[in-house]
């Protein structure tokens, strides 16, 4: 019976005889270089990915907080009008006027909450693009190594940087 050849049986000989080949010409010093920078563009992106959905959730959460505080205002307030409409049916109970001193501090609150909520998300929104980037430019490097296209890595290298920046002025802002 004849043995089958499996396609992938020569790869790796393949593979040794290139990067031998590469040694010879000096290139595994390239092909070090964009494996390193490879990496630590996969390192921001997770990072920069874990960051973005923690400031997406940090911000739905103020958000839902924020909601609560203006359902509590609201009722504060229907509260105090139903008291100065039929004051005789609450003797005894706080005045509107306490209810509505009550209700400016609930607004306070919810406006915080509010404020917390769109610094969150601004920064998720700066994070986003910066991963997309980074992710991308990973992506490049390794098309980069396959084609063995110099211009292609330092177009990555590029993107990454792009990236880079969105990622820190997330950070600083």
């Amino acid at each position: 019976m004849e043995e089958i050849e499996i396609p992938t049986e020569g790869l790796s000989d393949e593979i040794n005889d290139k990067a031998g080949e590469a040694t010879e010409r000096k290139e595994m010093k390239w092909v070090l270089f964009v494996a390193i920078s490879t990496a630590l563009m996969a390192v921001f992106a997770a990072i920069g990915g874990l960051m973005a959905g923690h400031y997406s959730e940090d911000a739905m959460r103020h958000q839902i907080k924020a909601s609560d505080q203006w359902a509590f205002y609201q009722a504060k307030g229907i509260k105090a009008d139903i008291r100065e409409l039929q004051p005789q049916l609450f003797p005894g109970s706080l005045a509107s006027d306490s209810l509505r001193a009550q209700q400016a501090e609930i607004m306070k609150k919810a406006k915080e909450e509010e404020e917390e909520s769109e610094v969150a998300a601004s920064k998720h929104e700066l994070l986003a693009p910066a991963v997309t980037l980074l992710q991308i430019s990973i992506a490049i490097s390794a098309i980069a190594i396959i084609t063995n296209k110099k211009f292609l890595w330092l177009s990555g290298i590029a993107l990454a940087a792009a990236g880079l920046i969105f990622f820190v002025w997330a950070l600083v802002s």
